[in-house]
């Protein structure tokens, strides 16, 4: 059995919310006129609370408040057909628009006649143009990293072809050699810059990155395809932007290596690039079938491809190690968490 509660205490109860309210608030009846404000609601609208309560809080101030759309959800939560929550409007009135963010609800006390409807408002002005003002920062930015990626793409290929250049006109088979290298080296940088930018995630899927880097590193050092391969078998691994261009140059050097030396007298052969990972751990590793190397880079004469690989692998936290002998060579670089 519903029991039905005295008018006096509606309307007390009604205003105790109101008053204990922070926010503007406004409790209207189920005409839609204005019972009450809070103190908080006449001080955020420059309005005195003799001039709002009693009248239709359409024609509050200069008729702001009349915006056809506000009406219609009003009088579909009186009806119980809806519920205001998190409306955003313009209020046009004074010197500036203000974006307001509103919330209505029925109070429902078990008398018909006694409807009352509590709506609470918030000024949303400044967390909106905070948020315009990140958007245009953010949306410049991206305009600004793009003009830079294609200036380093240009400056890269620019790069790469005084290198070619230079090594068609040098005597020296020793200088001609350290500018081929040179070249793939730009050359792949470029491929990782080219990934890079290209990717909109944070993070880096490993597989498809491996992938194209080792085609354009094979499109630029193997003459012949169909006697030297490179392959890459990796997990559905993504890691962030920093650690993939890190594991790229490691795979760049690794692959050099392999070409320039596991294949020697026009033997044929495979170079595999494999990438697996198991939460923090994780191995690369860069495999051929060619000639052999010694068991450890230790044992061979070090270069700049192994500085480079050691010194990325200790930026990575990794260790390297070389599996040698013959056919073949294995340098793997793993990281494990302790």
């Amino acid at each position: 059995m519903n029991r039905v509660i005295h008018p006096d205490v509606v309307r007390n109860l009604a205003l105790a919310i109101l008053a204990s309210s922070t926010a503007p608030a406004l409790l209207l009846d189920g005409d839609l006129t204005v019972i009450a404000g809070s103190s908080s609601f006449y001080a955020a609208f420059a309005l005195v609370p003799k001039n709002v309560a009693g009248r239709p809080v359409f024609k509050l101030g200069a008729g702001e408040w009349d915006v056809p759309q506000l009406r219609s959800l009003l009088s579909a939560t009186l009806c119980g057909h809806a519920r205001i929550e998190a409306y955003e409007m313009d209020l046009k009135g004074g010197a500036a628009p203000r974006r307001l963010m509103l919330n209505a609800q029925k109070l429902d006390y078990g008398d018909t006649e006694q409807v009352r409807l509590l709506l609470t408002i918030s000024d949303v002005t400044e967390a909106r143009i905070s948020e315009k003002l990140k958007d245009d920062l953010l949306r410049e930015k991206a305009i600004l990293l793009k003009e830079l990626q294609h200036r380093v793409a240009n400056s890269l290929q620019i790069i790469a072809s005084v290198l070619m250049q230079s090594a068609r006109r040098v005597q020296s088979e020793e200088a001609r050699g350290h500018l081929h290298d040179a070249h793939n080296r730009v050359m792949s940088i470029a491929t990782l810059q080219q990934q890079l930018a290209a990717s909109r995630l944070g993070d880096v899927e490993l597989r498809g990155y491996f992938t194209q880097l080792c085609e354009s590193l094979g499109a630029s050092m193997i003459h012949d395809h169909d006697q030297l391969s490179i392959a890459v078998t990796a997990d559905g691994s993504s890691v962030n932007a920093d650690i993939s261009v890190s594991l790229g140059l490691i795979v760049t050097e690794l692959v050099i290596n392999a070409l320039k030396h596991a294949f020697p007298g026009e033997r044929s052969g495979k170079i595999l690039v494999d990438y697996h990972s198991h939460e923090a751990n994780w191995t690369l590793s860069v495999s051929d079938n060619g000639v052999g190397t010694p068991e450890s880079l230790a044992d061979a004469r070090p270069g700049l491809g192994t500085s480079i690989v050691e010194a990325l692998a200790n930026q990575l936290e990794a260790t390297v190690e070389t599996e040698g002998g013959y056919p073949g060579t294995t340098v793997s670089v793993t990281h494990s968490e302790v």
